[in-house]
């Protein structure tokens, strides 16, 4: 029998990556990518699972009850790996109330759902469904900010400081009650800042990079010393299929690079790559173009993860240093900005 799994945000950065790598690996799964299509959701995003036997694209909102029980009965769903989120903090900070619907209420949605269709009673699968799993993915921003040592760990307490972040704490405790209420086969992964290709260009690197090309200034928060541990998208998706294949139920996988870098030595080593990959008509270097613009409200100082769980248990491993995954990032967006 075929086995039917629903990814959510299948279109958006992360999500995107995952489907096309996720379908083409495992072609014994029917993967239904349900999207919402926002500014952040982009089909071209999907275009190599076109024509695949066992990829099927659906239009559609997370908090939609009806839609996502249409979807659950007609396909048999008999797992969910949960991407679809509202997720840059300063939206959240200019409009919250859409994070708070998509990413609480879109989760609880999902796994209701989830639990109706998979479980007779709490603790009890239906026959056939005992190993359905809903796999959730979340953030390293829910734990707050760090000094200048340290690293969150699973352990970590949680201590959100954004409406963004507060939302994705929501809907992992969300998740973590179905588990211990009702017993559902639930894991849930909180990883680092992600980077690599088909990130919206709204973002730190991929703005950078556009920006460059086009001789705009590059914005860089206050003096750009918030840090952040960099992790590329690839590696994350291969994170999150072991999880979700080996992952214990209930628990939870931090996922990080072990690839610190502040802001101004990412805008920094950007502008290096493209001064010897697409050197400026002038001879000027692409850092003089580096402008320093007023700090965003409630921006955490320093995020890294202990990714040691991941590492110990699933015998996982980053292939990309953020040397080597920078230089093929400003690759993909030179071909796809020029």
């Amino acid at each position: 029998m075929v086995k039917t799994i629903l990814v959510t945000g299948g279109a958006g950065f992360i999500g995107s990556n995952f489907v096309t790598y996720f379908c083409q690996k495992y072609p014994q799964y029917k993967i239904i990518n349900l999207d919402k299509l926002t500014y952040a959701g982009d089909l071209g995003n999907v275009v190599e699972c076109e024509g695949l036997d066992n990829y099927v694209f659906v239009k559609g909102d997370i908090t939609d009850e009806d839609l996502v029980e249409k979807l659950f009965s007609e396909h048999d769903i008999r797992g969910v790996i949960h991407f679809a989120a509202e997720s840059h903090v300063d939206n959240s900070i200019k409009g919250p109330r859409v994070f708070m619907e998509t990413n609480l209420m879109g989760t609880f949605t999902l796994i209701e759902t989830a639990r109706r269709h998979w479980m007779e009673e709490p603790f009890v699968f239906k026959k056939g469904y005992e190993d359905a799993r809903f796999h959730h993915i979340s953030t390293d921003e829910v734990y707050g900010t760090l000094g200048e040592s340290g690293y969150f760990k699973e352990t970590t307490p949680y201590a959100p400081n954004s409406p963004y972040s507060s939302s994705k704490a929501g809907s992992d405790f969300i998740v973590r009650a179905y588990h211990h209420t009702y017993g559902m086969n639930v894991t849930t992964s909180n990883c680092s800042n992600n980077y690599g290709p088909k990130q919206n260009a709204e973002k730190l690197i991929p703005l950078t990079i556009k920006h460059a090309l086009e001789l705009k200034p590059l914005p860089v928060y206050g003096k750009g010393l918030n840090v952040r541990d960099w992790l590329y998208v690839l590696d994350h998706c291969k994170a999150i299929d072991l999880i979700y294949h080996e992952g214990k139920s209930g628990e939870t996988y931090n996922i990080g690079g072990h690839n610190e870098r502040n802001n101004i030595t990412i805008v920094n080593t950007i502008c290096a790559i493209l001064d010897e990959k697409k050197p400026r008509a002038d001879g000027k270097s692409y850092k003089e173009l580096i402008t320093f613009v007023k700090d965003r409200a409630g921006h955490d100082l320093r995020y890294a993860i202990d990714p040691d769980k991941i590492v110990s248990e699933l015998k996982w491993q980053p292939e990309e240093t953020f040397d080597t995954g920078i230089v093929k990032t400003v690759d993909w967006y030179l071909k796809k900005f020029l």
